[in-house]
């Protein structure tokens, strides 16, 4: 069979340039991802329309046409990269349902003021453009964000062009892009990473080299000299040596993976290999020593920063939101230009953990910060808030997370599949259809509460063609099948891979052996010494004071017993993992035997008698306890949680 034209739906990432390719021919039908993209367009798209035009990120605009503006709306100088996040994520929806009224008309409105805002130069942000304002733009490089701004407008642009075939907003992104070439041609850099990634897409969608040659500046002006820094010293802003000099992923968590995504997206176009040497290396040591087993990536409120090497403790985890979708972005690109399986595991990891649990059942409540641990007296806060919510919340002075929520959600069928020459790789399991040049086939799974993993050949090329599945680093065992004939292959360097001359109606199986999994910790990481978390598939589970009745999850009354499980003889559960019906539809939970620990002491440091073992023994007395997976947490009132239990040995 010859190759047939696939009408292009080119995605947030296009490049030839990696190892494999970004596959965008991909449509996701069912499943878990389906049901959070219909969240997403029937609950969180309208709640964010709606907490956009009532926090002014609108009227910003408009007050512009003004002869005697109105004040500014909002504390920071970048509201208005909310409105372009959003404006991204209805690219998406609109592209593939533009009868959409809603979202059309705040597309066409908020479209509509740029274009008529713009300065003539093509300088475009609500807060400098005022006429009041106390700093002049590009005054303060710092936190001005400017260019972080520029960034998520060429972004929203580019999608509208690629989803939509609508370039008028990728006219007003260029004419502001062209402006920022000029000015930054000999000198600067912006405190915000961002506008890296977001140049070198337009480089792709243009051909215009200007663009790619700025952010790769970009990439080396940082840490010489050349920001000046306040507030926070140097390493807030990876600012303190040149980017191929540093040691780890620091500072500002959102700052760093949005650098290393740039960076990443810059070897993918003009292939400079001490890039990815350094990519790959701070890759390496932030998995080994400061990524949240969620996937979670900043331990520290103050400076919402990365901490020290195995600085991880769970109650007081930062973990923002934006920082999961931006170490999605670099895992996606160092996919892109290795083809390595260990990146998706990550991003896999995060997508499932530390970014879905930030958005609340219903789609309309967000958590900033996501802990691994709720303390029954903890209160959410974002910067310096006097107070805060128990839980998540409807909206935040710098609301940064929910429209990121918007765009990322709408885009995630870019990032299931991907292809070689010869091959199509599958990365994520979901119900969906792919389509490529050379071959179609459909998927279908229950993924990820089950391991099957079914995909059927609807259009094959004449010759031999390649399949590689991803098997995920925690599956042990992984089968597969073809027309039901066990295959004898098995995973290398993470990937199934099956060649051979295909036939519609050709069916593969792959399993995914998905037993309940107990994790330590590592003996530096002090936070969690002494306790396991449980994990099934790609999903973390924690407790919740709700489904332990009987035993205290985090209590602060002292004579309540505690919860623990046994540190030897393997995971005691109760019965199998079992389907429940959540909010949202089936989940899978798990059913755990645990321990009702004597009541901890009073004293806050008791003394331990010499003649008393260190280390407790497991009591007797047990307790039915379930754990839920984490990103479902904090949906039924704000009671304590812990993805990380305590452990104690076995009495003998």
């Amino acid at each position: 069979m010859t190759s047939k034209q696939v009408k292009p739906r080119f995605g947030a990432v296009r490049t030839a340039s990696g190892a494999v390719r970004p596959l965008s021919g991909v449509r996701i039908t069912g499943g878990l991802l389906h049901h959070w993209q219909r969240r997403n367009s029937l609950a969180t798209i309208p709640h964010t329309i709606g907490q956009l035009r009532a926090a002014g990120n609108v009227t910003n605009l408009s007050r512009l046409l003004d002869q005697d503006p109105a004040p500014y709306r909002g504390r920071y100088p970048f509201l208005d990269t909310d409105l372009y996040k959003t404006l991204e994520g209805l690219a998406y929806e609109l592209g593939d349902d533009p009868a959409q009224k809603p979202a059309r008309e705040f597309f066409e409105e908020v479209v509509g003021l740029l274009e008529r805002v713009q300065a003539e130069d093509g300088y475009l942000n609500s807060y400098f453009q005022d006429p009041a304002a106390t700093k002049r733009p590009w005054e303060d490089p710092a936190w001005g964000h400017e260019l972080y701004t520029l960034g998520h407008l060429v972004q929203a642009a580019v999608a509208a062009g690629r989803r939509m075939g609508d370039d008028r907003l990728l006219r007003v992104a260029r004419r502001f892009a062209d402006l920022v070439v000029r000015t930054f041609a000999a000198d600067g850099v912006c405190g915000h990473p961002e506008v890296e990634m977001a140049l070198v897409e337009l480089y792709r969608e243009t051909g215009e080299r200007a663009y790619l040659d700025l952010a790769a500046t970009f990439v080396d002006r940082r840490g010489t000299g050349r920001l000046r820094h306040s507030i926070f010293a140097g390493d807030y802003f990876q600012d303190h040596v040149p980017f191929r000099e540093l040691e780890s992923v620091t500072g500002h968590a959102v700052r760093m993976a949005y650098l290393a995504a740039g960076a990443a997206d810059v070897f993918l176009e003009n292939g400079d290999r001490s890039l990815l040497e350094t990519l790959e290396r701070l890759w390496d040591d932030m998995v080994a020593t400061k990524l949240y087993i969620t996937g979670g990536l900043g331990s520290r409120h103050a400076d919402e920063a990365i901490g020290d090497r195995y600085e991880l403790p769970p109650e007081r985890a930062y973990n923002e939101t934006c920082a999961a979708i931006a170490l999605m972005q670099w895992a996606w690109r160092m996919f892109l230009a290795t083809g390595g399986a260990p990146y998706l595991d990550v991003f896999e990891r995060v997508l499932y953990n530390a970014y879905a649990v930030g958005l609340s059942a219903d789609g309309t409540a967000f958590f900033y910060d996501n802990p691994l641990q709720r303390r029954p007296d903890h209160r959410q806060r974002s910067g310096a808030e006097p107070d805060g919510e128990p839980l998540r919340r409807a909206w935040f002075g710098c609301a940064c997370c929910p429209p990121n929520i918007v765009r990322w959600t709408a885009q995630l069928a870019d990032y299931v599949a991907a292809e070689r020459d010869g091959a199509v790789l599958v990365g994520l399991y979901t119900p969906a259809t792919i389509e490529t040049a050379e071959l179609d086939l459909a998927m279908e799974t229950s993924y990820p509460w089950d391991g099957e993993v079914r995909l059927t050949i609807e259009r094959a090329p004449d010759g031999p063609y390649g399949l590689a599945l991803r098997v995920p680093g925690w599956a042990r065992g992984a089968t597969v099948t073809v027309n039901g004939e066990r295959q004898d292959v098995t995973a290398a360097a993470g990937w199934i891979t099956l060649e051979r001359r295909w036939t519609a109606g050709d069916t593969v199986v792959l399993i995914l052996p998905m037993p309940v999994r107990a994790h330590g910790s590592h003996p530096y990481l002090d936070a969690t010494r002494g306790t396991v978390s449980l994990a099934r598939g790609p999903l973390v589970y924690c407790v919740e004071q709700q489904d332990s009745p009987a035993a205290a999850v985090d209590d602060l009354l002292v004579a309540v017993p505690d919860i623990a499980v046994a540190r030897t003889g393997g995971l005691d559960t109760r019965q199998a993992p079992e389907a429940v019906r959540t909010a949202f539809g089936e989940a899978v939970v798990l059913h755990v035997e645990a321990a009702a620990a004597p009541p901890p002491p009073a004293e806050l440091y008791p003394s331990i008698p010499p003649e008393q073992p260190l280390e407790e023994a497991l009591p007797e007395a047990r307790v039915a306890t379930t754990f839920v997976p984490y990103f479902l947490w904090g949906n039924r009132g704000p009671e304590a949680m812990r993805v990380w239990v305590r452990t104690m040995t076995p009495r003998n």
